[in-house]
């Protein structure tokens, strides 16, 4: 009988943990931002709202199984997801920018964590969700610009 690896480091798993329920909760707020979206221009944030909603998952698949390789098992239930009090579309960028500042601080800290215990395969996988999420905050950043 072959015996199952796991993985000594409880505070890589829980940095995990966290972050699995962090994009769990973004797949939640993507897509219910889809179906608020009205107006003329619907089509196109309808659209990149849920594409968002799908990166959510492919990040959360990705933490999930680096979570189980490392011998620790994917929490069930995602972070609380706030609403704002309306949903207009600035308020719903705004309310995505926050989300995604908080995802970047996550995996900052597990950038450093993994740098910790020199786990380079964790750390570059840290790294590559770093650059996606500042390349979303970025995005939404623009997008909040109003033109002239």
């Amino acid at each position: 009988m072959k015996k199952e690896k796991t993985y000594q480091n409880k505070e890589v798993l829980e940095l995990l943990g966290q972050i699995y329920q962090s994009e769990m909760a973004g797949v939640n707020r993507y897509l219910h931002y889809s179906f608020m979206i009205m107006g003329y221009n619907r089509i196109p944030i309808q659209h990149w709202f849920r594409e968002n909603a799908q990166e959510a998952i492919t990040h959360a698949t990705l933490v999930g199984e680096k979570i189980t390789s490392l011998g620790g098992h994917p929490p069930i239930l995602s972070s609380q997801v706030k609403e704002g009090p309306n949903h207009s579309v600035t308020q719903l960028l705004e309310e995505s920018l926050h989300f995604e500042e908080e995802a970047i601080q996550l995996y900052k800290t597990l950038v450093k964590v993994a740098e910790k215990y020199e786990d380079i395969a964790l750390e570059e996988m840290a790294r590559t969700l770093v650059k996606e999420e500042v390349e979303h905050a970025n995005e939404i950043q623009k997008m909040l610009i109003k033109p002239e």
